[in-house]
Formats: structure tokens, sequence, C-alpha cells
């Protein structure tokens, strides 16, 4: 027979352990042209996802991505979502850096979804993803790009606080990037690492003991001629490994550094190349 008494009942709960709160958050928004300015037609916001659109004294307007929670650990949820109209530009950013908190247990995922309609461009600039010790994130980004839509990207990751003095020893991060022109994938890149590759710092094909690293990618008609110039534009910078390449309307360049402020003000230099617009005003460091 089942007994019911309170001191079972209270000995079950205590066995199942916490029931932890997790963070659920969507932040969409749609740009369209209208009367020749780029304006909003659609935006939507739950949970600890927000969207702003601040002013700007620039021609292309800015969005903003904020996660109020502060940061991703193990069971979260956010999604950011951004549609830019035909002929439409603007350049979209996050408010500050995304941090990837420790896990107790499962993973946090990180979705962003990107759209670029025929003749629209836009530069997705988000801050840095600063990984803590012991986190657990996945990140899937996906861009679709119409024929002739422009796309500049930039993805920083931070390993540990530095702040705090924290060296990575266990944490677990996968990335899936892929950008597609009407439909067709034209660059994918899975990255990812975990306790293994960080317990081997030094080795070459992994880290070389970077804290900071970076990928630009640039996806246009032409991008590749871009390449000639950001490398005139990266002599001489010190305490940075910068590699940049281009071909068949793409240019990526790779970005490693001892620190994120060295790697940060090299990033800076290079999309000032690419681009002639100053960067979002949070990035204004």
């Amino acid at each position: 027979m089942l007994d019911l008494t309170n001191k079972n009942i209270d000995e079950s709960a205590r066995s199942l352990g916490p029931k932890m709160q997790r963070m659920v958050g969507r932040g969409f928004a749609d740009l369209q042209v209208r009367a020749g300015r780029v304006r909003l037609k659609g935006l939507h916001q739950s949970g600890s996802a927000k969207v702003f659109l601040p002013s700007v004294h620039a021609p292309m307007p800015e969005v903003v991505f904020l996660n109020t929670a502060g940061g991703v650990t193990g069971g979260d949820h956010i999604s950011y979502e951004l549609n830019v109209g035909a002929n439409a530009s603007a350049t979209a950013t996050t408010q500050t850096a995304e941090r990837a908190y420790e896990s107790s247990a499962g993973t946090g995922l990180i979705d962003v979804s990107l759209t670029v309609a025929e003749g629209a461009r836009l530069d997705w600039l988000p801050q840095e993803t600063i990984l803590f010790q012991g986190s657990n994130v996945r990140r899937k980004t996906i861009v679709d790009l119409a024929t002739d839509a422009r796309f500049l990207m930039v993805e920083t990751i931070v390993l540990g606080r530095a702040a705090m003095g924290e060296t990575l020893t266990d944490a677990c991060f996968a990335d899936w990037r892929e950008v597609r022109r009407n439909g067709a994938p034209v660059w994918i890149e899975p990255f990812g690492f975990d306790a293994r590759v960080l317990g081997n710092p030094a080795s070459s094909v992994t880290l070389a003991q970077s804290k900071a690293i970076s990928t630009i990618g640039y996806f246009a008609t032409g991008a590749e001629d871009a390449v000639t110039p950001i490398r005139r534009a990266i002599e001489g910078i010190e305490g940075v490994t910068i590699a940049a390449s281009g071909w068949n309307g793409k240019a990526v360049v790779r970005l490693m550094a001892a620190d994120a402020w060295p790697l940060h003000r090299a990033l800076a230099k290079i999309l000032s190349v690419i681009r002639t617009e100053p960067l979002p005003r949070v990035w204004q460091k």
C-alpha cells in the first residue's frame, strides 16, 4: 500500500532536486523601405529578449538586441531574428557582450536568423561572447541572402573573464554559422571546442594560447577585392595574429589575440576598410 505521509512526500520531493528557473526569449524586427526611408514594419519581443532602434546620425539605422538576463546558462534559449527588406540597409548589434555562465545541467541555446532581401544590405556586428568556466552553449546562425544582397558579419569569442583572472579549462562551445544565397549554402562553418582543446592551449592547431578570437565574413559581389586593402590595413598591427582570404564573392578574416582589447582595436580598423559608416554606438569603449 502506498504511504502518502508528509514525511515520504517531503523526502520524494528532495530526491528530485531543485527545479531551476530557465530563461526563454525571442526578439524579432522587420525593416522595410517606405517613402524612401527604412522603417520598422514588424516587431516582436518576449521573455528576456528586447529590440531597440536608437536614434542615430547615420544613413543606416541601427537595430540593437538585448538579453535582459545578462547571459545564457544550461537550459536557457534565446533567439534573435531580423528581416531586412528589399533595398533597405541596416546595422544590427547587441547592447553588450553575451555571457555564457557556468551550467549546472543542460545546454544553453542561442539562435540567430537573418534575412536580407534583393538589393538590401545588413551589417551584423554583435559584441563578443564571453565564456565562463563550466559554461555549455550551442549557437546557430543562419543567414539567407537574395541574389544581390550584401552581408557583413563578425563573431568574437573571449575565453574567460580577464578582470577575474579566469583561465578557462572546462567549457563547451559549439557554433554553427551558415550563409545561404537563394537557398544554396555559400559558406558553412562549424566551430567549437571543449575541455580537450582547452587542455592543450599551446597547440598551433587549436588556440595557440589565444584568449580572444574573431571571424569576419563579408559576402557581396566583388567582396574578394576587399582582401588587398584589408591586408594593407593590418600591416604593423601588434599583439594580434591576422589572416585574410577572398574568393567567389567572399572575404574572410581570422583574428587571434591573448587579450580582447587589442583584438577589438584590430576589428575596428578592418571593419573601417569594408564599411564607411561609424561602428555602432554601443561599440564605443
